[in-house]
Parts: structure tokens; C-alpha cells; sequence
């Protein structure tokens, strides 16, 4: 296992306790009444517990880092059954940073959609650590619009650096493809719940966070921008990371308490890295419970519901039905029967080029 630089107390008793163990598991025994293993096993709770009940904000983004936390391909086959993955955008390639596909939960049918950062060398550089491309964001508005017309609910998890920055990914529309998967997320007709597993920064993870629902692991951290890229943009100075990541309000309590999040589910003693089974079946009670609440709200109380949210951020009040659906009718664009008149005004110069054209070649034929 891989240890952060404030574990070093956890390190060494996790080591002495392997070490005291060791006689036992090479004999093929797992359960071990050894008192100095049962001691030292109370011991290492305990540490665990004050060490993560105190966690600074950059800390817990480090935790959320941890490469040895569970991955969205983790998630989709251990809490959902029958998962087909589904792959490409139908425009330009398949983007190995987004793990896709439908499943069953419970007897119901989901599309799963997930950033996939990969856990050794060789699975971060087929899923790219993580960072979305743009054909990554229109493969899950393709897959978006399809879960739609067949009325299943989407399942998104959370988990990226933020999206591929550069001049290919700017080429191919970056922004444009991060945008319109906002506005599609908005105007979904079917139930739509977020979970931030790990790391959730800058734009990719905002676009998969427009939900009915944004659920939020316990040490998992959930900004616009990294903590390191605001020290730097701010102070100018990468030491002051500490500080940046207080100010950003990263962590899932903070996000909570000003109502980003809708629930914060528990992680096991330690993180979700030193158990993931635990991780599992906290996460899929979570995400079962905020289903059955969603499947029962029709498609316009959905959108509603989805909108509302993100408009009453920083509010105290939510806007009342009325005024949200005569605010949507009146920003609808309002189409014209076609206009001859009008047409004539705006493009008069092109017409009386054309007309002069015309008419020089009239003439060239009469004089020919």
C-alpha cells in the first residue's frame, strides 16, 4: 500500500502488524487471537481514526488521489450486474478516459458514465490519468440522449484532474463539448444522480456534476480548480497550496454545509483505499436509496427539480414552479414566419451584387 506523507505513524504500525502476522498466514491460518496482533490492531483504529477526524482540506485531496482508491471500472462491476460497455462518439474516436455503459441495479436498467483514471503505469496511460477529451464529453451525450428515449436513469461517477489540456482537445471544441453536455444534463427527462468518488476537479467533473442528486464520498474533494493551479494564479506562489485549498471550500462537510452536495456518504476507517468492499456497499445503498426517491418523480418535476437546484445556489429560497416555467417560455427563442422584407434588409448588398453580376453577363452575351 501506498502511504501519504502525514501516515508515517499508521506505516509503521500497519508494517509491525504484517510482521506479527507473517508466521501465522505463511501456515495458511487467517484468524489470528495473537494478544500483541489483537493490541496492536485496537491501536492502529484508534490512529486512524484521529489522524482522518482532522484532516486539513489538502490532505483530504491527497486522499482523493491516493492511487490505491477504487475506480469507476471498480464501482460499475461490483454494484451493478450485466454491465455492457458502450464505446465512441460517432464523430472522431473512443476516449479511454470515460467508462460507459448500461446495467441493471436492482432490477432496474442505468447508464453508468464514468471518468476512469486507472490505478498502475500501464491503465493511466490508456485512460489518459483521467483527463477527458472531447470526443470523451460528446460519447456521453450521445449515450445521454439515448438513455432518454428509453426512459432509463444515469449513473455518474466522478473522478478526474480535469479536462486534456491541449491544442488537439482545443481543436476538436474542448469548450463547446463541456458546454453542451451541461445543457443536455440540464434538460434531461430521466433521473440523473452524481457520485464524486476521488478527485473532482475543473470543468470535466463540473459537467458530470449536473444532477438531481450530487452524492459525495466522505475524503473525496470537489473544486473548479486545482488547489495547486489557485495558489499559482492567485499568490503566485506554489507554497501557499495549503491555503488555497482551505479557500476553495473543497471538502465534502464544506460542500455540504453550503448546499453544493446533496449527502456525504461514509468512508471506511482509513479511506476508501483500505477497503473497498466497505467503499462499495456504502456507495450502492447510497445511490440505491436516492433512485427509488428520483423514480418517482415525473419528467418535468425532474428537470424542475434539476434546474432549481443550481438556480437557488447561494439563495435562501427556491423559485416557485410559476415563475421557473414562465421564465424558461419567455428566454425560448420566439421563430418568425419567413419574411421577404426583412430578408431584402439584411442581406441588400448581396442581392445588388447579384443583380450586377447578372447584368454583366447579359451584356457580355449580347455583345458576343
Amino acid at each position: 500500500m501506498n502511504y501519504l506523507d502525514f501516515e508515517d505513524d499508521i506505516r509503521i504500525l500497519d508494517q509491525k502488524i504484517e510482521s506479527l502476522k507473517a508466521p501465522y498466514i505463511s501456515k495458511g491460518i487467517t484468524d489470528i487471537a495473537n494478544p500483541l496482533v489483537v493490541e496492536n490492531e485496537k491501536k492502529l483504529n484508534n490512529l486512524l481514526d484521529q489522524v482522518y477526524s482532522h484532516l486539513t482540506p489538502y490532505q483530504i485531496t491527497k486522499v482523493a488521489r491516493h492511487d490505491s482508491r477504487p475506480r469507476t471500472k471498480d464501482y460499475a462491476k461490483k454494484i451493478f450486474t450485466d454491465f455492457i460497455p458502450l464505446a465512441g462518439d460517432r464523430m472522431f474516436a473512443e476516449d479511454h478516459s470515460v467508462i460507459s455503459g448500461y446495467g441493471i441495479l436492482d432490477g432496474v436498467s442505468v447508464l453508468i458514465v464514468g471518468q476512469e483514471k486507472g490505478n498502475n503505469t500501464e491503465s493511466k496511460i490508456i485512460s489518459n490519468y483521467g483527463m477527458n477529451r472531447p470526443e470523451g464529453f460528446r460519447k456521453i451525450i450521445r449515450l445521454m440522449k439515448d438513455a432518454e428515449r428509453l426512459n432509463i436513469p444515469v449513473i455518474t461517477f466522478i473522478d478526474t484532474p480535469g479536462p486534456y489540456p491541449t491544442k488537439g482537445s482545443e481543436d476538436r471544441g474542448q469548450a463547446e463539448s463541456i458546454a453542451k453536455l451541461t445543457e443536455v444534463s440540464l434538460d434531461l427527462k430521466v433521473p440523473l444522480i452524481a457520485v464524486i468518488i476521488g478527485e473532482g476537479s475543473g470543468n470535466s467533473a463540473n459537467a458530470l456534476a449536473v444532477a438531481n442528486k450530487v452524492l459525495m464520498l466522505e475524503y473525496s474533494m470537489y473544486s473548479p480548480i486545482s488547489p495547486e493551479d489557485c495558489a499559482e494564479l492567485l499568490w503566485k506562489n506554489a507554497k501557499k497550496v495549503e491555503e488555497a485549498a482551505a479557500a476553495l471550500k473543497i471538502s465534502a462537510k464544506d460542500l455540504l454545509d453550503n448546499k453544493i452536495i446533496d449527502e456525504i456518504i461514509l468512508e471506511p476507517r482509513g479511506g476508501a483505499h483500505r477497503d473497498h468492499e466497505a467503499a462499495t456497499i456504502n456507495l450502492a445503498l447510497s445511490i440505491k436509496k436516492n433512485l427509488k426517491e428520483l423514480i418517482l418523480m415525473t419528467p418535468d418535476e425532474l428537470v424542475y427539480q434539476r434546474k432549481n437546484r443550481f438556480l437557488s445556489i447561494g439563495k435562501d429560497v427556491l423559485l416557485p414552479k410559476e415563475e421557473f416555467y414562465m421564465e424558461n417560455i419567455e428566454n425560448r427563442i420566439q421563430y418568425q414566419p419567413f419574411n421577404w422584407k426583412l430578408l431584402f434588409q439584411n442581406n441588400i448588398k448581396l442581392i445588388y451584387t447579384i443583380i450586377a453580376i447578372v447584368v454583366l453577363f447579359i451584356l457580355a452575351l449580347i455583345f458576343s
